[in-house]
């Protein structure tokens, strides 16, 4: 089912992976507001007891907005980077798969699913009937699914080892 998966949301993942791409380097961290935010919300609120004569509250403040700022920076930052990591993979492979495909299937896959030509433009390109398109579509489908297996196989044997 790998194949047909990356049939339907090949486009949509290209673009996210170049919207993360983007953000990754334009990467400005999270919003000042957002971050007293979530301060505001993640500590409990009530009564506070003075443990020392001395006060600092502003500094310690300050402090403390700088450990949540960089740590919700680091955590974003790690979040777009492994999206955009897993993403590119997918496609990468996807992409040499195509190109592992029997006959016509490398050319007519990447037109179907890179180019998004519909069943029409492919019959007509192809001379094929709407039947054959269909068909081609399956073959494609079957043989990426058996490559596919294999990666898990051997990602599952390196993870065991």
């Amino acid at each position: 089912m790998k194949a047909e998966e990356m049939f339907k949301n090949y486009t949509k993942m290209r673009q996210e992976m170049t919207v993360l791409e983007f953000k990754i380097k334009d990467f400005q961290g999270i919003r000042k507001e957002d971050v007293i935010e979530s301060m505001n919300f993640s500590k409990p609120q009530g009564e506070r007891v003075q443990e020392s004569m001395v006060s600092d509250k502003t500094g310690k403040a300050a402090a403390y907005y700088r450990r949540v700022a960089d740590r919700l920076d680091d955590e974003y930052f790690d979040e777009l980077f492994r999206r955009y990591l897993y993403l590119k993979e997918e496609i990468d492979f996807f992409g040499f798969l195509t190109t592992q495909l029997s006959g016509r299937l490398p050319e007519f896959v990447r037109d179907m699913v890179m180019e998004q030509m519909n069943w029409n433009d492919l019959m007509g390109k192809y001379c094929i009937s709407y039947s054959t398109v269909g068909r081609y579509r399956k073959k494609a489908a079957r043989e990426m699914n058996q490559m596919y297996e294999f990666r898990d196989e051997v990602d599952m044997e390196y993870l065991l080892s």
